[in-house]
């Protein structure tokens, strides 16, 4: 196989793709060969990070939570850059409070941006995968939904839905060239983990000292794994969560 790891001719779509996980994942992709659409709701972010990517990469500001408007993002995006061949689940909000003080409006509101918004694009963007027999789609599952951690019980509950998602799509799918799959990332350098340690060096010692590796991962940890598992090195790798957590999850 010549250059099992190339993303070359391929096209990718990445909800919250502008800053993050994201754009690193979209660092990782335009540096594999692909195209990306980065998607987010602040043309500001997504102008510039998309300027800083390079001529491989375009942006619409979107909002993934207007479900009846997936199929128009779709059809959007190949207009500018062909057809989407990958589609990165990444979207998605964080409310911390306990299960007591959590309302089941804010319940819902994590559980339709991770699972209802994510369900809907993929389902827009599935019948051309199928019909061209060739694509990925990949979610950004979460550490959380792999072991409890407290007052992330929406989160946990709408990450560890993107497994049962990842795998049943992934039997339906896959028999028509089209594989599923996610990754739970660990605690990794970002404003999101910044402010969830908000100046408590106490609590980035106690993260690291479940961490087995004793260190944070980078935007690019995420990204090398997403275009492993968008690969032609990952040919026959379908309905699996990835793990790029330093080690975390196993219990260290």
């Amino acid at each position: 196989m010549n250059a099992p790891f190339s993303l070359t001719g391929e096209t990718a779509l990445i909800t919250g793709g502008g800053t993050g996980l994201g754009l690193g994942i979209a660092r990782c992709f335009v540096q594999a060969g692909a195209k990306v659409v980065l998607v987010g709701r602040r043309e500001d972010v997504l102008r510039s990070a998309a300027k800083d990517l390079g001529p491989s990469a375009e942006w619409i500001s979107h909002d993934i939570l207007q479900l009846d408007a997936a199929a128009s993002l779709v059809r959007q995006a190949a207009e500018r850059v062909g057809s989407i061949s990958i589609l990165v689940n990444n979207a998605g909000i964080h409310i911390k409070k306990t299960a007591l003080d959590l309302s089941p409006a804010e319940f819902d509101s994590v559980l339709q941006t991770h699972l209802v918004a994510a369900f809907s694009l993929t389902k827009a963007v599935l019948p051309e995968m199928i019909e061209r027999r060739h694509g990925n789609v990949l979610f950004s599952a979460s550490m959380a939904s792999l072991i409890g951690l407290p007052k992330v019980s929406a989160y946990s509950a709408a990450k560890a839905g993107h497994l049962g998602l990842v795998r049943s799509l992934a039997t339906e799918v896959s028999p028509h060239g089209v594989r599923v799959n996610a990754i739970a990332p660990g605690w990794i350098e970002s404003e999101m983990m910044r402010s969830a340690f908000n100046g408590d060096p106490a609590r980035a010692t106690k993260v690291l000292g479940r961490t087995p590796m004793n260190r944070f991962g980078a935007p690019e940890d995420i990204g090398w794994a997403a275009t492993y598992l968008c690969s032609p090195a990952a040919k026959f790798i379908t309905g699996i969560v990835l793990p790029v957590d330093g080690g975390a999850s196993i219990g260290f």
